[in-house]
């Protein structure tokens, strides 16, 4: 973990609409053929799974997906020392970027469905991008040629605390 004050911080969930209602489709779904099939005992469909798979799927997709969803964030700090960056719970440390490897931060608009392939920890042509919602972030240029979209939903923001960070003008 670096070190130093938090210059600029950031959380942002998975609250897409659709997102959710899929994630809510599904868990009622699940939910439904659990009560139909195990507490009524009528079984469900015309081909039912035995009792201990529709425990399993209810279990899979009736919560554990749901939780998984919920609990998806997207963590961004800026310190004195590096850019950090973490999906949680994909990423249970932090992804650092060294401030002295970082030759440019541009707050931009990208396109995250055609750019990246959609949101997530994506891969694209730019680069890497971790991003959970919206189409403003920040684009990273660090490293040799190594290219990080950070999606952020104050994007100017951060690429000011970065540049601030690496002694720049804000």
């Amino acid at each position: 973990m670096a070190t130093g004050s938090v210059l600029f911080a950031e959380t942002q969930r998975f609250r897409q609409w659709w997102i959710l209602a899929v994630v809510g489709l599904i868990t009622v779904g699940s939910l439904w053929a659990f009560v139909q099939q195990v507490v009524l005992g009528e079984p469900f469909g015309d081909d039912p799974a035995p009792d201990w798979a529709v425990i399993a799927i209810v279990a899979a997709f009736g919560i554990m997906l749901p939780g998984f969803i919920l609990s998806l964030k997207l963590e961004t700090e800026v310190r004195r020392d590096a850019v950090l960056v973490r999906l949680w719970p994909i990423h249970r440390s932090w992804v650092r970027i060294p401030l002295a490897t970082i030759q440019e931060a541009e707050a931009v608009t990208y396109r995250p469905i055609r750019e990246y392939g959609g949101w997530g920890l994506r891969y694209g042509p730019n680069g890497k991008a971790y991003n959970v919602s919206g189409n403003r972030g920040v684009q990273l240029a660090y490293g040799a040629g190594r290219r990080l979209l950070i999606g952020s939903r104050r994007p100017e923001e951060l690429a000011r605390a970065i540049a601030m960070a690496r002694g720049g003008s804000a």
